[in-house]
């Protein structure tokens, strides 16, 4: 049981002392860092008051005299309030988060995930084509540029709706209770994968098109 190294008050699951104020070098979750409830739907507006508020209360500059220790609290505090804002504030890091809560693993980002297979094709082989053009000098290169942006905004696209499709997964989990989480899990490890490898192959087709574009 942890107790307030300032006023003794306690048990404490927070950065902050409930009681006097003083900061707490206390290992909580994101959710208790920034003292909303354990939920994957947020309000990000609201977190992102939420952690402005409190990065002012737990701010060094406040406990600079006020001795070693609650200025040592006050740094640890700050930098695990900054690591949670930023975990939950991106919606594919909290989704990741909340599979580590539950001692889960994504598992291998390598594997082409289901689904995708055909998408992943189409991409490789128009970027192919791009690299062999722009390396050869050959006339195409203007056109296969435009498949290659093609390629991109359509990606783009099918990103737009994993992530909505994300969102949505959240809400079942709020909705969810105590019941059987294990198709949840599934789906939210499914959805991580699409995201993670869509990304993946954003990047890369990034990546061409710069190589390409005239000196």
């Amino acid at each position: 049981m942890v107790r307030c190294s300032a006023c003794g008050h306690g048990p404490l699951n927070s950065l902050l002392c409930p009681h006097c104020g003083a900061p707490q070098a206390v290992e909580v979750d994101c959710f208790a860092a920034l003292g909303i409830p354990r939920k994957l739907v947020i309000d990000t507006r609201r977190l992102e008051r939420i952690y402005h508020e409190l990065s002012r209360k737990l701010h060094p500059d406040r406990f600079a005299a006020r001795g070693v220790q609650l200025r040592d609290a006050s740094l640890k505090s700050t930098a695990l309030l900054t690591r949670a804002y930023r975990t939950l504030r991106d919606p594919v890091a909290r989704g990741r988060y909340w599979l580590e809560l539950l001692g889960e693993k994504l598992g291998d980002n390598n594997r082409v995930p289901p689904g995708l297979a055909a998408t992943v094709f189409q991409v490789q082989e128009e970027l192919e084509e791009l690299r062999e053009a722009h390396s050869t000098g050959a006339g195409r290169v203007a056109e296969l540029v435009a498949g290659v942006a093609k390629c991109r905004k359509d990606l783009e696209v099918q990103l737009g709706k994993e992530l909505a499709a994300l969102e949505e997964n959240f809400m079942r989990w709020d909705e969810n209770g105590s019941q059987d989480r294990t198709p949840l899990i599934a789906a939210l490890k499914e959805r991580l994968s699409r995201i993670a490898y869509l990304k993946t192959l954003v990047r890369d087709v990034e990546h061409h098109l710069e190589e390409a574009a005239p000196a």
